[in-house]
């Protein structure tokens, strides 16, 4: 009897000394050992570069008598109104040389939006109409530099009306009527260009 106490006795202070041993080391295998460093953080992705489509631009010919369409890179938009900014704000930027501009320096795209019926309406800053030439020639490129690029870019747009500071205007400067939505035309345009998809 007293054998088997003895070997009871001994059995459990093995195992207790056993599960001591275990648990003491946990600490080392799940916290890092002094001195040690964590690993670093993984560096940031990269960005990823812009998406970019190509879409036709219009811009007054060195001559200064008809537009000319111009394919240069702009950012993606998502969706139709989105694109239509992104191609309305590359449109009032300078054109390459020797090109010109009709939109007056400093005007901004302040809203755009797009009717079911595949109307835009682009509302401009008011430096559209205050810093105009005043030329016939002149308000007509303005114009049809907008409704050109939108139509003939995005599909989903079929015509274009030109808003100043959230209004509407009878015109930019007293040649074009802006009272309704324009569809395209390439009149003035001295190669005509086909429409592109995006």
């Amino acid at each position: 009897m007293r054998r088997i106490l003895a070997v009871i006795v001994l059995a459990a202070g093995v195992a207790v000394g056993g599960g001591w041993v275990f648990l003491s080391g946990i600490p080392q295998w799940v916290v890092p050992r002094p001195g040690a460093t964590p690993d670093p953080a993984a560096p940031p992705a990269a960005a990823e570069p812009q998406r970019k489509i190509r879409a036709r631009l219009f811009f007054v010919a060195e001559d200064g008598l008809h537009l000319v369409a111009v394919e240069r890179e702009i950012p993606y938009g998502e969706g139709t109104v989105e694109q239509a900014r992104r191609i309305v704000e590359a449109q009032l930027d300078a054109p390459p040389p020797p090109l010109a501009q009709a939109i007056p320096a400093g005007t901004k795209l302040l809203a755009l939006y797009v009717t079911e019926q595949g109307h835009a309406y682009v509302d401009l800053s008011a430096e559209v109409t205050s810093q105009h030439t005043g030329g016939s020639l002149d308000e007509l490129f303005a114009v049809y530099e907008i409704v050109n690029a939108l139509t003939v870019n995005l599909p989903a747009i079929a015509a274009v009306q030109i808003l100043v500071d959230g209004r509407e205007v009878d015109s930019l400067a007293g040649h074009i009527d802006l009272r309704r939505p324009l569809p395209r035309s390439f009149a003035w345009v001295a190669e005509p260009a086909a429409p592109s998809s995006p």
